[in-house]
């Protein structure tokens, strides 16, 4: 049954993100760059070298300050 009392599901804001993403091309690895370690990260799944890119994703706030100091 269709219950009348759900709240409307909430559009997520989306954006133009920085990313890295894996730069063997038989590897689906990317990540986010407010979410990395290093100034040029390799990847996590096939410890190949990485690249920038862009991507269009939901809105995530990184508010750890562990990542957001590049070592």
């Amino acid at each position: 049954m269709y219950n009348s009392k759900r709240k409307p599901i909430e559009e997520v804001p989306t954006a133009l993100t920085e990313i890295w993403v894996c730069s063997d091309e038989n590897c689906k690895g990317w990540m986010r760059d407010n979410f990395t370690f290093s100034e040029s990260p390799t990847c996590p799944q096939c410890h190949s070298a990485m690249v920038k890119d862009e991507k269009i994703l939901d809105v995530i706030e990184n508010n750890s300050p562990v990542t957001s100091k590049k070592l």
